[in-house]
């Protein structure tokens, strides 16, 4: 029995999959925060929303 899924009804902007791709690479936030020129709690953000994008719960939100 297939289902249809719809993650998000947004796409993730330029900054929040290269923030992904660097993520995925094994790249800390402030290893990323250094490379893109933004502060670690922009890092954190990005990545905070972009988990909601796909449905991602964070640490806090599990615990």
């Amino acid at each position: 029995m297939a289902r249809d899924i719809t993650i998000s009804s947004r796409e993730l902007s330029p900054f929040e999959k290269l923030v992904l791709e660097l993520v995925c690479e094994g790249k800390s936030n402030g290893a990323i925060a250094k490379e893109t020129a933004h502060t670690e709690k922009v890092i954190e953000n990005t990545v905070s929303r972009s988990a909601q994008v796909f449905g991602i719960k964070s640490d806090s939100e599990t615990n």
